[in-house]
């Protein structure tokens, strides 16, 4: 019996060595050919930025999209509420308009959205220039949905039920980020943690549901905090899988592909055009206790081959909250946007 305990102990210390073997080293050491810009975008006098992670590119491939929360606004009897449902930042009893569109120059140039979001969590512009935006926490019967809106700010699809939380195929749990395929297939990934969901769910263009995939874990194709969702020029679906601290890459039918830990702990993702991926990481060595040793920051590469070619460092090199980008694009020209909870503010990076 001790001869037995002894060889399992030593297969476990095995296993453990094993494990930590074949933990990828950090991507830490990489150039940074970017220089920073702050204040790029204007917001209107007296309107101060409030938290964002959701930034995209317009359809003419320079202009801006930002959902953001509404200057960080909560009136005091709500905000134990609020605060409550994890999420201290939100829009609820805001007249502001949450969802912005600046021009190459930075000049605000459209707005909408008041009244309608408590909570905008992620940001997509499909083929045809429309802004798809996840409203991520549900209160007073509103929430928990996804909309599509038309340039102009017209609703043209909602998905989800109003502040119901659930997982069914027609409800949402703190669905953190949309994509759309090239045949308007809609992709959600929904969840951001405790007792949220931990899935994507795949619907046709108009809206009717077709399948869901993933469940809470960390083996291969389950998910912990599907916190970014992408789809590079073959169709493949990139998932930033946060608290597993990897992308995981999936068919379009939920098939799953590979993994790729590279790109760190993964908040947003966006893949250009020419399959440049862009990975922010914000949570690093600060919120996250599991990944220590990473930097926070920017990484670009290929989401082709999975190679990491750049990395914009966090400024900050220690603290205890989310930091730095949490939402990524990159517009036609290979400028950076980088979409900032913590410090509440909209970055964008340039070539040396």
């Amino acid at each position: 019996m001790q001869t037995m305990s002894r060889a399992v102990i030593a297969a476990a210390a095995f296993t453990a060595t094993l494990a930590l073997a074949q933990a990828p080293p950090p991507v830490n050491t990489l150039p940074n050919p970017y220089a920073s810009i702050e204040n790029w975008a204007k917001l209107p006098a007296g309107r101060a930025w409030g938290s964002t992670s959701a930034v995209e590119i317009d359809k003419d491939g320079r202009s801006v999209w930002v959902a953001e929360r509404c200057s960080a606004f909560a009136p005091p009897s709500q905000m134990a509420q609020i605060l409550a449902s994890g999420h201290p930042f939100a829009c609820q009893g805001s007249t502001l308009d949450p969802i912005l569109k600046f021009d190459a120059a930075g000049n605000l140039v459209k707005s909408f959205g008041s009244g309608l979001l408590i909570f905008p969590h992620g940001i997509h512009v499909d083929r045809d220039g429309n802004i798809w935006v996840t409203d991520g926490t549900g209160m007073e019967g509103k929430g928990q949905q996804i909309f599509k809106f038309s340039p102009e700010g017209q609703i043209l699809l909602t998905l989800g039920k109003k502040g119901v939380a659930g997982k069914g195929p027609d409800e949402f749990n703190a669905p953190s980020a949309v994509v759309t395929a090239a045949n308007g297939d809609i992709f959600v990934a929904d969840g951001h943690g405790g007792p949220t969901n931990a899935r994507i769910v795949k619907f046709d263009r108009a809206g009717k549901f077709i399948k869901t995939w993933g469940q809470l874990g960390s083996g291969q194709g389950e998910l912990d905090i599907p916190h970014a969702i992408a789809m590079d020029s073959r169709g493949r679906l990139f998932v930033g899988d946060r608290q597993n601290n990897r992308i995981q890459i999936f068919d379009q039918e939920g098939k799953y592909l590979e993994q790729w830990p590279q790109f760190s702990r993964p908040s947003g993702i966006f893949i250009d055009g020419k399959d440049n991926i862009y990975v922010a990481d914000s949570e690093s060595e600060s919120v996250s206790k599991n990944h220590d040793g990473w930097k926070r920051g920017i990484r670009v590469g290929s989401a082709r081959d999975g190679s990491v070619t750049a990395f914009i460092p966090d400024p900050v090199e220690k603290t205890t909250g989310t930091s730095a980008a949490e939402g990524v694009a990159a517009d036609i020209d290979g400028n950076i946007f980088g979409a900032e909870v913590g410090p509440k503010r909209l970055m964008k990076y340039v070539r040396k």
